[in-house]
């Protein structure tokens, strides 16, 4: 018999008179990466309590915000939460006792996650915020952020899957713009630089003018002197 309630600010997990209690939003805040207490406890535990291990792991991920998947040690699904059933578009047939590869007709054979899965993760036992691109025939292309967990005394593996696509097109979006407002103020800035170079020539050029007109008047002056002089002796 298994069980999930709420008590107050914390949840509590009863799995045969055993119970595992954690305040609220503390497993699930950051995905699988806030699920540390979670995965210590299961790294405590050893194969002869992998039932229990995975109960716990399917009670609190079926209440996980994120998209989740447990895997065995052999990448095969052993149980889905139901926002990934929503998120990705697939139902338990089609999931569950699967290769994580195979899922979607072999859409689920990306590169990048099999990097994650059978290089990086048993190195690491835990990987956190390794983003991920990928083009789905249901839902289009998406982009995600996965969060996983190896417990090798069970033989599990935690994954958890956020979709960030609309944080992602939104960041495009104020790049693209950015860019564009750059090249508008770059143009206007050569616009106006270009006005204030024309206005200095043409300032130059009535200065010159000016200068001209001066030196004009000098002269005019300099030639009524001697005529004056002249009318002067008559």
């Amino acid at each position: 018999m298994r069980s999930l309630k709420r008590l107050g600010s914390a949840w509590q997990v009863r799995h045969k008179g055993r119970s595992l209690t954690r305040k609220k939003n503390y497993y699930f805040a950051e995905g699988v990466s806030s699920m540390s207490p979670l995965v210590k406890k299961m790294k405590e535990t050893n194969e002869k309590d992998k039932p229990l291990a995975l109960h716990y792991m399917q009670t609190l991920v079926e209440v996980a915000r994120e998209a989740f998947l447990i895997l065995d040690a052999k990448l095969r699904v052993i149980s889905v939460n139901p926002i990934f059933y929503q998120a990705f578009k697939v139902t338990p047939q089609e999931t569950e006792n699967k290769l994580i590869y195979e899922l979607g007709n072999g859409q689920w054979d990306i590169p990048e996650l099999k990097s994650l899965l059978e290089k990086i993760l048993p190195e690491k036992k835990v990987v956190r915020n390794y983003e991920v691109t990928h083009v789905f025939e249901a839902i289009g292309e998406k982009t995600m952020l996965l969060n996983a967990s190896q417990i090798d005394s069970v033989q599990l593996i935690i994954l958890a899957i956020e979709d960030i696509s609309d944080r992602k097109k939104l960041e495009q979006k104020i790049t693209e713009y950015t860019k564009e407002l750059e090249a508008k103020v770059d143009e206007r800035t050569k616009e106006l630089k270009e006005r204030v170079r024309e206005l200095e020539l043409l300032n130059k050029s009535m200065i010159g003018r000016e200068l001209k007109m001066v030196e004009l008047k000098k002269e005019i002056e300099g030639l009524k002197k001697p005529a004056k002089n002249g009318k002067s002796e008559l």
